[in-house]
């Protein structure tokens, strides 16, 4: 059995990722982290986690060394900055679900994040965890960095188009929608039940800062100088995330010719749906679940591909994805603990 710390928890990543580790038969979960609910028990904090036995500690990276083997780090960007460097160089894996090591160039990270970037030693290291796309260099990782969950959807529903070159032009539309445990646990003026409920809003525009991780996603699949308009939106639910992605290609392309190369490319991957053509996803379809499901489309008149991808941001957009890679890392197979049927209601 692996030992496994989760650091940060508490939020919502965090709390999903201690539900999936509970229920994994070759992980043993030793240590949950929170500064804010340390003393607290996990089963007090969430009743829905009964079966948890653990108490929140503060998070210190001398104890989480000693104690796991693995951590998950579910904790804000720059909070990773501050200890993923000392549990790499003490030995552990590190599955890391912020932002902190998914730019590759630390002055973009600078940019966006407002910040500098304090660990540059480690982004040569760090390998961009989405297996659908860049499985090959996960298996031996110390670091992974979890891709955010708008560039999980979009660079999904992009990537069979973008790699088979048919996209012609740079510019990528990404319209995108969030269910509100996208902020965070945290309290958000937006996320509020008053502000949220019946009123889907869009958020950050020309601004998010998934925008430059979507941007260094589209190239390595060789898109030619990606340029990304990317508007998020947050929508009245608690989860599921749905990204609707529109790329050029040339006049007359055909539909079931473009639908073949997402079915092809999709084909042996386990938590993959490509749907029919003619039918679009839903997030209720992979609510809780790791899966993704896609959806194609093309509008002739504009010479326009669309192509819909749902996912469950707190699992294929979060901590799923997170237990996905590690399942690599340690050779299980890649579903453990993962292929479970979602509810249908």
């Amino acid at each position: 059995m692996t030992k496994v710390a989760i650091v940060g928890a508490a939020g919502y990543a965090g709390a999903e990722l201690t539900r999936l580790v509970m229920g994994h038969p070759g992980m043993d979960l030793v240590m949950v982290t929170s500064a804010a609910d340390a003393g607290k028990l996990v089963s007090d904090v969430y009743p829905s986690l009964a079966g948890c036995t653990l108490t929140y500690v503060a998070p210190d990276a001398s104890a989480i060394a000693e104690a796991a083997d693995l951590a998950f780090l579910a904790v804000p960007h720059t909070a990773a900055l501050a200890i993923a460097p000392s549990l790499v160089e003490a030995g552990l894996i590190v599955i890391d679900a912020s932002a902190d090591f998914r730019l590759r160039d630390a002055e973009v990270y600078a940019a966006w994040y407002a910040t500098p970037h304090t660990a540059e030693e480690l982004l040569g290291e760090a390998v961009y965890g989405l297996p659908e796309l860049w499985r090959e260099t996960i298996p031996g990782a110390r670091l992974v960095a979890c891709p955010g969950c708008y560039p999980t959807a979009t660079l999904l529903a992009a990537a069979p188009a973008v790699e088979a070159g048919i996209v012609v032009s740079g510019k990528v539309i990404v319209d995108a929608k969030s269910g509100v445990s996208g902020a965070g646990r945290g309290t958000s003026t937006v996320a509020h039940y008053v502000a949220a409920n019946e009123s889907i809003a869009a958020y950050k525009v020309a601004s998010h800062r998934h925008t430059p991780e979507i941007a260094q996603g589209l190239a390595d699949l060789g898109l030619g100088n990606p340029r990304v308009a990317f508007t998020p939106h947050l929508v009245p639910m608690s989860r599921g995330l749905l990204s609707t992605v529109y790329m050029e290609v040339e006049p007359g392309t055909d539909a079931s010719e473009v639908h073949a190369l997402y079915a092809a490319k999709y084909a042996c991957e386990p938590f993959v749906t490509v749907h029919p053509l003619g039918r679009m996803p839903a997030t209720a379809e992979v609510r809780g679940s790791n899966r993704a499901h896609i959806g194609v489309a093309v509008d002739s008149a504009s010479g326009t591909l669309i192509v819909s991808c749902a996912i469950d941001n707190l699992v294929k957009g979060t901590s799923g994805q997170a237990v996905q890679c590690a399942n690599i890392i340690l050779g299980m197979s890649e579903t453990t603990g993962l292929d479970v049927p979602v509810p249908v209601i």
